[in-house]
């Protein structure tokens, strides 16, 4: 035991401190700006950047300069962009090649059109926009101007998740007769004033973590839901009741069930706000982070799939003739191609995305029609609920 723990530990940490890339001498690296100092940006993009021998975060942009400044010190980025147009300025800059856009839900179509507009490819926030509209008029504007869009899905990026993929896609286990996906974190986890519970930004869980989870259920079982038969939404959990009015509109846990081709069956859980175990609820609560595939001839359990770079398992249960069979599977690597043991899922999808840049076919790709795809599934599960797909940007582009 103690030898897989030590493993395990030395592989994360080596993830969290990724050594350094020398630059390649015959190839330039792609010139990244960031746009906002977003929480998610170090392990997202400017650690994975790092380790890569074509990528380099060259600047970013806040509306609190400040703050910009102690980001771009912390993390050695030498340009920084701040104030009421510092967004804008970053992407003027004639020095950047790409804009990743971490910003909130709300603000991914703004900003994503006016990166587009000035020529840079753009490495997209899931999920994509607040409407399926939104994200087909930001694929099309980049398809006119030959550049490259990707929302950042990092986890189908990862071996683990492509192994799911070809042992289902194997017929290993027979057809799928249904599929679950569950995202959802603790109560108490979430402040009140988190961006994700406005929903003039587009928050909700079903934004948050059920674009998780539609993926899922859309990549694993190869098809669209032809219905949303059945969704509930229920408010955030706050601890301030006065803001309930604020938080009308916003799901703090969602349930839906799909019907899928093949009369496979969906079904996702998402929420902010588990309650405890135990008496009143005082233990508690872990994440839950797993997909269950149940097929014709056994299961497949998928657990931590959006953090499978750090920890995951693929449990395999077949059935035949001579009864059941368990066998559990880790893919950190994958079998051929680039990659290893501690690359995360962001370093595997900053691969793809710097591939494609450079004219190269990347192992794993995300397309436009995915994108759109997901967003609307996302849009009609809201419908579904009452509480409508979220607010449409403003944003008129030009």
């Amino acid at each position: 035991m103690t030898v897989p723990v030590i493993s395990t530990l030395s592989r994360i940490y080596k993830a969290l401190h990724p050594p350094r890339a020398d630059p390649l001498p015959d190839s330039a690296p792609i010139k990244f700006g960031i746009l906002g100092a977003a929480r998610i940006a170090p392990i997202a993009l400017v650690d994975p950047a790092k380790c890569h021998p074509e990528a380099v975060v060259l600047a970013v942009a806040a509306r609190d300069k400040t703050r910009a400044d102690e980001f771009a010190k912390k993390h050695g980025i030498p340009k920084v962009y701040g104030g009421a147009n510092g967004y804008q300025e970053l992407i003027d800059d004639p020095e950047l090649d790409a804009i990743y856009n971490p910003l909130p839900n709300g603000l991914h179509y703004e900003w994503t059109m006016k990166a587009l507009a000035a020529g840079k490819h753009v490495l997209l926030e899931k999920p994509s926009a607040d409407t399926a509209e939104e994200t087909r008029k930001m694929f099309e504007l980049a398809e006119q101007k030959n550049l490259v869009l990707l929302e950042a899905f990092h986890y189908r990026f990862h071996p683990s998740a492509q192994r799911v993929k070809e042992i289902i896609d194997s017929g290993e286990l027979g057809g799928i007769k249904s599929i679950s996906a569950q995202l959802a974190i603790p109560k108490g986890i979430l402040q009140d004033s988190d961006i994700r519970l406005k929903h003039s930004l587009g928050g909700g869980a079903m934004m948050d973590m059920g674009c998780y989870t539609m993926s899922c259920i859309r990549y694993f079982t190869g098809s669209d839901p032809l219905e949303v038969t059945e969704a509930k939404a229920e408010a955030p959990i706050l601890k301030d009741a006065s803001l309930s009015s604020e938080t009308a509109l916003v799901d703090g846990t969602t349930t839906a069930h799909l019907a899928l081709p093949n009369s496979i069956s969906g079904s996702l859980m998402v929420s902010f706000g588990l309650p405890g175990w135990g008496p009143w609820g005082i233990l508690p609560r872990f994440p839950e982070l797993g997909v269950q595939i149940e097929c014709e001839g056994g299961e497949i359990v998928y657990f931590n799939y959006p953090g499978s770079w750090a920890y995951h398992y693929i449990t395999v249960k077949t059935r035949d003739g001579n009864g059941r069979k368990v066998r559990t599977e880790k893919a950190y690597k994958p079998k051929s191609g680039k990659g290893e043991e501690w690359w995360t899922t962001y370093r595997y999808q900053l691969e793809a995305f710097v591939d494609k840049l450079k004219g190269r076919s990347p192992e794993h790709w995300m397309s436009a029609e995915d994108s759109i795809a997901n967003i609307q599934w996302i849009e009609n599960v809201y419908t579904k609920t009452g509480l409508g797909p979220r607010p449409a940007s403003t944003f008129q582009a030009a």
